[in-house]
């Protein structure tokens, strides 16, 4: 019989939503127990912030990324204490921010750790370009080919403008200068794009225009510890594993200003024999855009205390 092959997979900025992780704080006094020490960690009460939000302050990006690797980490947590039939993954990988959650899982990162660091690198992101400044928009149904070409000839012309996320095949996101995105709307809408809409972010995000918080991060990151890496975590810049913990920091630090490349990453795991993907965390967004890279695939979202003791008991008579 042929091994099963699990990717865990952790959500990124968006999947937020005021509520998230309640059901996870009252399932179990040791997940309870992560939530507190978050708000220890961070100097204010994000739990509180997670589960009753207001939703303007759980969107501003320094809030939304601990808040959403905090979530995502208990819900890990609470599987793996529910578990002993699934007790590690042969993959992990993350869409931006959920890398963090995956180095976590892999025991490179503590999560104590990744909470400052990733409230810093929200800090820092939202800092880098005054609000207003940037912009990023969702390009629908394009060829990858044609979006370089036409955020090249844009940026030589009017303004820096660069693919940011290669989400699934058609779906790619660019970032910038705001009227440099404008233009490549524009000009792709008149190349026959059927759907380019601008995104309701604060900042130009995975661009060059983020040079300086990465800059910022990497003085945050010479006061951690990087361990070595217990499960593969595949990198969102390379689209490949991380070699080794040396790595970690410096592929991290150019995700602040490289395209996340969620195809590549997902096409690894399949290439590696990986066909069941676990996303774990708020919301089922990575789950959708797996399933429109590879078919033939299965894919489960799994957030809630209810979902997760499903999925191990379906597991179990498997």
């Amino acid at each position: 019989m042929v091994k099963r092959k699990f990717a865990f997979i952790f959500p990124g900025q968006g999947s937020q939503y005021v509520g998230m992780g309640r059901k996870l704080y009252e399932a179990h006094p040791e997940i309870k127990a992560i939530f507190e020490m978050a708000d220890d960690i961070l100097g204010f009460k994000i739990s509180d912030l997670c589960f009753n939000g207001p939703e303007d302050k759980l969107r501003l990006t320094e809030n939304t990324q601990p808040a959403i690797l905090l979530v995502s980490i208990a819900a890990y947590s609470y599987m793996e204490m529910r578990s002993n039939i699934i007790t590690k993954a042969d993959f992990l990988s993350g869409h931006s921010l959920g890398e963090y959650s995956a180095l976590v899982v892999s025991g490179s990162l503590k999560l104590e750790d990744a909470l400052k660091l990733v409230r810093a690198r929200g800090k820092y992101m939202q800092e880098a370009v005054p609000v207003g400044e940037g912009a990023m928009a969702a390009i629908l149904g394009a060829d990858d080919s044609l979006v370089e070409d036409v955020c090249l000839e844009v940026t030589k012309k009017w303004g820096y403008v660069a693919p940011a996320n290669f989400n699934s095949p058609g779906q790619i996101v660019i970032s910038g200068k705001i009227e440099a995105v404008n233009k490549a709307i524009e000009l792709l809408k008149a190349k026959g794009v059927k759907r380019a809409v601008l995104l309701p972010v604060s900042a130009p995000f995975h661009s060059e225009l983020m040079v300086d918080a990465g800059k910022r991060l990497h003085n945050d990151f010479n006061e951690i510890n990087i361990k070595a890496m217990t499960i593969p975590v595949v990198s969102n810049v390379t689209g490949k594993p991380y070699e080794n913990e040396e790595s970690i920091k410096k592929l991290l630090i150019d995700q602040i200003t490289k395209p996340v490349r969620w195809v590549d990453c997902v096409k690894y795991m399949y290439s590696n024999g990986v066909r069941d993907f676990i996303e774990i965390g708020p919301g089922k967004v990575l789950s959708g855009l797996v399933k429109r890279i590879c078919e033939d695939v299965n894919v489960y979202a799994l957030e809630h205390p209810s979902e997760i003791d499903i999925f191990l008991e379906n597991l179990k008579q498997e």
